[in-house]
């Protein structure tokens, strides 16, 4: 049976100078795996990349799947910060379901492509531990449970069962978002694409959907 290989670094930065030493690495990495893909990438461009010997990029990543890991966990943490802050707006706010609809596929599809050869690396070629998509969903329920209590408390929605329309709302913009990125539409710009998308959503949730039950 094959060694389970290390995906943990090695030690955690806790001076300014190693933080910065991580952080260059990272984005050395972001940039070599954008530009080779995971076949191509390697440790040692990386580091060449990021400005470092080897030794100092082994002092902290075993290996390049550890680098990866890294940086789905940093994608990762991005998006869901990006979702808290637009769900305490909303819940302050409480704008009109196209608004929050239409802010809510925006900011999810910017974030997406920001480097969106990176993200087909990382989700799509990248041998992400099991344990990383299982954080993820975890993340993705507790993002679920906050929206469905804001659609439950929107005037403008109307459905059964809040829980389930906010996990069909998350699971269909992931899903959309991720499948425009892996395999881009020539005949959709990106704001054909949204404005579409935020249609389908409002059809679902509003309170014409009632005829459809």
């Amino acid at each position: 049976m094959p060694l389970k290989k290390q995906l943990s670094p090695r030690k955690q930065p806790t001076q300014a100078r190693s933080r910065a030493t991580v952080s260059a690495i990272l984005e050395g990495a972001a940039q070599v795996f954008c530009r080779e893909g995971y076949a191509g990438g390697t440790t040692d461009k990386v580091a060449k990349r990021a400005g470092v010997s080897v030794g100092s990029l082994y002092q902290y990543f075993p290996n390049k799947d550890a680098l990866l890991l890294a940086l789905a966990d940093r994608h990762a943490e991005e998006g869901f910060a990006m979702i808290h802050l637009l769900l305490s707006e909303f819940k302050a706010e409480m704008p009109r379901l196209e608004v929050f609809l239409r802010q809510f596929v925006q900011s999810l599809f910017d974030l997406h492509m920001r480097e969106p050869e990176l993200h087909r690396v990382l989700f799509n070629e990248a041998p992400l531990p099991s344990e990383f998509f299982e954080k993820k969903e975890a993340k993705e329920h507790e993002f679920s449970i906050g929206v469905s209590r804001l659609l439950a408390a929107h005037p403008e929605v109307s459905c059964k069962d809040p829980a389930l329309a906010a996990h069909m709302l998350v699971q269909t913009v992931e899903g959309l978002v991720h499948g425009y990125i892996f395999f881009p539409p020539r005949a959709i710009s990106p704001e054909n694409f949204i404005t579409e998308t935020v249609f389908m959503l409002h059809q679902y949730l509003s309170r014409s959907a009632e005829t459809l039950g």
